[in-house]
């Protein structure tokens, strides 16, 4: 299988089960149209209009050798079943639940406002540590293992989570394992002292921040009613001014901002150097929810975006935008590319109550609660389930050109918008095949012009 298309006057072609990335001429991109269609010697005859028999043959030397090295049409013949659903569960990630509370009330908030369709409540040191407990005895031979504190609010908690960090510290050498931690914020309780502690405790810092002030303060206010943006933007540049390690501003667009590369060029100005806005994800009756309407409008405001991201690099203002990091030369190893997240199987949520869910998207939801901490046992009865819910299980990825990129998709958007983990998002699936294809080209043309 393969994939090609032209941006600007870069002719591309993606192998898709190799991984190669091909940068072609006209007259090669112009034959794969037929390469699979017709026989070899009818080629020339179809194209002798438009390019010389000479050079027409010469490009289909070209791609039988690229054909006979494996680096176009190949076969997915390196992935087994037993690779896919043979790796038995454990558990590497968690994302803990520090805070089911929030002082900001924002629209789109897919966590019930904080409190993620139960009481508002925060998460106790006893259940936080029983969390941790359950990451390193659940993770098997797993050295590196990752906890996300998230909300709701985290700050709102934050003296616990100085202490699970601590706690995790000393309990990770009992078990020879090493804590990646990430903290998720909105920013309002970011004073100084928690900068200080979370740029020397934390290895990655998600900030949420809309972009242009009337975008996001019409979306993220507070719990009276009050804009955000002035306060947490203050708090965010005194945070990045101090950062060293890893760290994003993430926002989400909706039907409110569709031009939303102004916002991902409003946050770059502002000084931000990472930097991630996403497709709000909704009850379609919402007003500010995308429509498949709105695809090409999207489609167009990514290419905006590339050409943004292009200038800035090509003027010494490079900043990296979340979904046009492509490694292109390792990335996921295979089983990832077609797992996906590891949701429901590597990766679980855990609420303040110590009630354990496939991911956060799924907290609260009783059918997909896979157990609790303060149960004897576990054993994740939805595991077979997740374990399954591959690419190859998967009817609309199975001959799809980006399922080795996007592994899938996100199974709580699947639930939500198909109610069934196996039926992805599709104008989800059509933005990560548009934000694909900008990022492999941005990779090609900066290569070009090294």
């Amino acid at each position: 299988m393969i994939h090609k298309y032209q941006y600007k006057d870069q002719y591309l072609v993606l192998d898709i089960n190799s991984g190669a990335v091909h940068v072609v001429n006209q007259i090669v991109y112009d034959i794969l149209d037929y390469y699979k269609e017709s026989p070899l010697e009818e080629i020339p005859e179809l194209l002798i209009e438009k390019y010389g028999r000479n050079d027409i043959v010469e490009a289909l030397e070209d791609i039988k050798y690229l054909v006979d090295n494996e680096m176009l049409y190949s076969d997915d013949s390196q992935v087994t079943l037993d690779m896919l659903e043979g790796r038995g569960a454990v558990i590497k990630a968690m994302c803990l639940h520090v805070a089911h509370d929030c002082n900001m009330n924002c629209k789109y908030c897919f966590g019930d406002k904080g409190a993620f369709e139960g009481v508002r409540s925060l998460l106790s040191l006893e259940t936080g540590m029983k969390a941790i407990d359950f990451l390193l005895t659940n993770s098997g031979t797993r050295r590196n293992l990752e906890i996300d504190f998230f909300g709701g609010e985290p700050l709102m908690n934050f003296d616990v989570v100085k202490k699970l960090v601590e706690y995790g510290r000393k309990e990770e050498q009992v078990y020879d394992k090493n804590i990646r931690f990430t903290i998720t914020t909105n920013g309002l309780l970011l004073d100084d002292a928690k900068t200080d502690y979370i740029n020397e405790n934390m290895d990655n810092v998600i900030l949420s921040i809309d972009g242009r002030p009337e975008v996001n303060d019409a979306m993220r206010r507070t719990v009276s009613d009050k804009g955000t943006y002035e306060i947490i933007t203050r708090n965010y540049l005194r945070f990045v001014e101090k950062r060293k390690g890893t760290y994003y501003v993430r926002g989400t667009f909706t039907r409110d901002n569709l031009d939303f590369s102004n916002d991902v060029k409003h946050l770059a100005d502002l000084g931000f150097k990472n930097v991630s806005v996403e497709p709000v994800v909704t009850d379609p009756s919402f007003g500010y929810a995308l429509q498949d309407e709105d695809k090409e409008l999207i489609f167009r405001e990514y290419d905006k975006l590339t050409d943004l991201y292009l200038d800035y690099a090509k003027n010494g203002q490079k900043f990296e935008f979340f979904h046009f990091n492509l490694d292109l030369n390792q990335g996921p190893c295979v089983v990832k590319r077609v797992s996906g997240c590891g949701a429901g199987t590597e990766y679980v949520a855990v609420s303040p109550e110590g009630d354990i869910y496939p991911c956060h998207q799924f907290v609260g939801n009783q059918d997909f609660k896979l157990g609790n901490l303060y149960e004897e046992h576990f054993e994740n009865n939805r595991y077979d389930e997740f374990n399954k819910a591959h690419i190859y299980n998967k009817e609309n990825c199975r001959e799809c050109w980006a399922k080795f990129y996007c592994s899938g998709g996100c199974h709580a958007n699947a639930l939500h918008m198909n109610q069934d983990i196996l039926k992805p998002y599709e104008l989800g699936c059509e933005l990560e095949k548009k934000r694909i294809e900008c990022a492999i080209a941005i990779k090609a043309i900066l290569s070009c012009e090294e």
